[in-house]
């Protein structure tokens, strides 16, 4: 982590926090070790949650990790616990940052880096939207994946072949695709056969920013009563 070498500095910075995808095993172990605030954000979202997420992220398995409803509190801890532990090392400096903003998942954390919602209740709402997305998941299979370097013509014709779904636009050269898994391995050779420089599946457990999330979206209406603004 980088110190900021005044306060106008550390005050002039913007963080952008990560989703889905970006997790794996043994993530934030170290910071675990080595930071008293990173461990306290750790045993936070264990106590939150009633049961040990840290020692899910740290030890895995894998595939538990993997499902939405313990990689998004897992992500948000993670994050939460860099962003404090970067904070305490900036000492009388650390008095905010110019924007914060976040990747899907992610812009929850940046409400909590904005002291908009409490960690607690975050972690708890973040966890309540993966149940549901991993439900919805379940009813309606379905994968993502990122393709790059393939023309705006191309991409758009092979969702109109396939029937996947534009998810997000990562760069003006990586464009994530969501949709029921044998579209979307389609979606993949065809990209790959018709000059996509990469083809990459992503490692989510569902048709996340997809219409597969229908039923995910309707059932999160009603978790407002779990955030105190």
């Amino acid at each position: 982590m980088e110190v900021a070498t005044s306060t106008e500095e550390a005050n002039n910075r913007a963080y952008v926090f990560p989703g889905q995808g970006s997790q794996s095993v043994g993530m934030g172990t170290d910071l675990f070790e080595a930071s008293l605030v990173a461990r306290e954000t750790f045993e936070e979202a264990d106590d939150s949650l009633g049961f040990p997420l840290s020692r899910l992220i740290f030890e895995g398995p894998a595939t538990e990790l993997q499902n939405t409803a313990n990689s998004q509190p897992a992500i948000m801890t993670m994050s939460v616990a860099a962003w404090r532990t970067w904070n305490e090392m900036q000492g009388p400096k650390a008095m905010g940052a110019k924007a914060v903003a976040g990747h899907s998942l992610g812009e929850y954390t940046s409400l909590v880096a904005a002291n908009v919602i409490g960690f607690s209740d975050a972690v708890k709402l973040v966890r309540r939207r993966g149940e549901l997305m991993n439900q919805a998941a379940v009813n309606r299979p379905g994968a993502m994946a990122a393709i790059l370097g393939l023309n705006e013509l191309a991409f758009d014709q092979i969702c109109s072949e396939t029937g996947v779904e534009l998810a997000n636009i990562n760069t003006d050269d990586q464009i994530v695709i969501s949709g029921d898994k044998l579209s979307v391995a389609r979606a993949m050779d065809l990209a790959s056969a018709r000059g996509a420089k990469k083809t990459i599946p992503l490692p989510v457990s569902g048709a996340f920013h997809s219409s597969l999330m229908v039923e995910a979206k309707k059932g999160f209406g009603g978790c407002n009563t779990i955030v105190t603004l």
